[in-house]
């Protein structure tokens, strides 16, 4: 098994994973350790497909998910590519306030630069272009709180992963 990750200055990891068995192998390694009564993980399968989720009473608003995509390269070879990263709704939501931060820095500097050319009064449009960027800065940090609040239970779900493809 070989495997590569990303850096980890990203918000949500990444990893790759060979292995010398077949996708259906692995998948079915997947789906018996999910059935299991000892497993506290909620999942949905799909194909090629696995998304593992924190149990309901362990769930917060950071916590992690995991999604795993098994592909068949060529014979037994298989891929297994890995991605943490929030629930959607909690990464929709963060991207929609990294995109107004950047329509609104757009739209400010416009209105900054015009009424300037004019000779009119421009301080709160720059107050506003400056301050921008210090918000966009502290949605990064807490970007990154999140993530070290939902790292030990990205460890549990990696260990659990990892449990699984060895089996």
């Amino acid at each position: 098994m070989n495997e590569f990750k990303n850096r980890d200055i990203y918000l949500r990891p990444r990893f790759k994973m060979n292995f010398n068995e077949t996708k259906q192998r692995l998948i079915s390694k997947f789906e018996d350790n999910l059935k299991d009564t000892n497993c506290k993980y909620c999942s949905k399968i799909i194909d090629g497909h696995i998304v593992i989720d924190i149990p309901f009473g362990e769930n917060h608003f950071w916590s992690p998910q995991l999604n795993i995509e098994i592909a068949k390269v060529e014979g037994n070879k298989t891929i297994v590519k890995g991605l943490f990263g929030p629930k959607p709704q909690v990464w929709t939501l963060f991207m929609f306030f990294h995109f107004a931060v950047a329509v609104a820095f757009i739209g400010f500097s416009i209105m900054a630069y015009v009424k300037w050319t004019l000779k009119s009064n421009y301080t709160n449009a720059l107050i506003i272009v400056i301050a921008l960027p210090i918000l966009w800065i502290v949605m990064y940090f807490l970007g990154q709180l999140g993530k070290k609040r939902g790292h030990q239970q990205m460890d549990e779900l990696y260990e659990f992963m990892m449990k699984t493809l060895n089996k």
